[in-house]
């Protein structure tokens, strides 16, 4: 598959089974994350990998953060679950470092660009994921109980895996009704 191939065909894959990416793939995956733009060289990223048992203390954190937050019982459930929609998450990071040149806003840009690079590297791959954020990507009890910093913000959970099914290719999207010209 050609870059620009990719970049017009990729879709996010909500229903994701095992196997997650081998060892192999998943290298392939976080090399391209870590070739986005990076102002100032300061990798403003940390990649926190969950399979197998892993997705099981992730969901604990979930439901811990979820119960520290207030959340009801249905909002605790559905937290205890979400990991397991597929085999593997890789909770995104912006790892804020501060920089006279290199704002905060850019360093989760930056962030942001290394989750699009993996799910498009697993796509590339033939794999499939979807990037999910909500509410637990702000929650800072869950910030806390990974270990981040009170600057570091959860960027994305990017859910990979194998696809259940082969999804229908969505309709090409015109970008005429996003452009303006100066």
């Amino acid at each position: 598959m050609d870059a620009i191939e990719l970049l017009l065909t990729r879709q996010s894959c909500p229903r994701l089974v095992a196997p997650a990416p081998d060892a192999a793939q998943l290298t392939q995956i976080l090399n391209a994350a870590v070739r986005v733009p990076d102002h100032a060289g300061l990798t403003p990223w940390e990649f926190i990998v969950a399979e197998g048992d892993g997705l099981t203390r992730l969901a604990d954190h979930f439901v811990e953060a979820m119960e520290k937050e207030g959340g009801d019982e249905a909002a605790v459930a559905k937290a205890a679950n979400m990991p397991m929609r597929a085999p593997m998450v890789v909770t995104v990071v912006a790892k804020v470092t501060e920089h006279p040149k290199v704002p905060v806003l850019e360093q989760h840009i930056a962030a942001g660009c290394a989750c699009m690079a993996m799910q498009q590297a697993a796509f590339a791959l033939g794999l499939g994921g979807i990037w999910r954020t909500g509410p637990l990507a702000f929650n800072r009890h869950l910030h806390r109980a990974l270990g981040l910093g009170e600057q570091d913000q959860i960027v994305g959970f990017l859910y990979l895996g194998t696809p259940a099914v082969k999804a229908p290719l969505k309709p090409q999207k015109s970008a005429d009704s996003a452009v303006r010209y100066l």
